[in-house]
């Protein structure tokens, strides 16, 4: 049984993002559950589904002044770049550190949805941005300068508030 599997609580109510993560999902299931002799496939075919999904996001994040350098494009570049480390072993044989690689997206995935992306989904739909055409509904509501850190002020370059005296 995979470690993960799709429910309720990954939906964002973004369809072609709920699309994309639900297919991740079951791309992650069909790995974990390949024998060895298939193990490298099916983690291909993750990784290759995983390389597209985030360079959706990203050219989301762009499109609508998320910074290239924010830390949610960072994490997708992180997780890919282990991601395809893994398949080089898997294509060696060393098929180990790949199920423990499928063990630990089971349980990033959902916090890195329900955060970060769930803050995607909110800004997307905030700006009546339309992720098949590339439209902003709403360019008035776009942010005036490009959103640094997480979009917030808890991870951003942004100066702390001070507090009042």
């Amino acid at each position: 049984m995979p470690n993960l599997q799709w429910s309720e609580a990954l939906v964002l109510g973004l369809p072609q993002m709920d699309d994309t993560h639900r297919e991740f999902v079951e791309l992650l299931a069909q790995a974990e559950n390949a024998p060895d002799d298939a193990l490298a496939g099916h983690w291909r075919a993750l990784v290759e589904h995983t390389d597209e999904h985030f360079s959706r996001e990203d050219r989301w994040m762009l499109d609508t002044r998320f910074s290239s350098s924010n830390c949610h494009t960072v994490q997708h570049k992180v997780v890919l770049q282990v991601m395809r480390e893994g398949l080089m072993m898997a294509q060696a044989g060393d098929f180990r550190p790949v199920r423990h690689m499928a063990r630990e997206l089971a349980l990033w995935f959902p916090q890195h949805a329900q955060t970060m992306d769930a803050a995607l989904a909110l800004h997307l739909r905030g700006i009546g941005y339309d992720p098949v055409t590339g439209v902003v509904g709403m360019p008035e509501a776009l942010p005036k300068d490009a959103i640094q850190g997480c979009g917030g002020l808890g991870c951003s370059d942004s100066p702390a508030l001070e507090p009042a005296a």
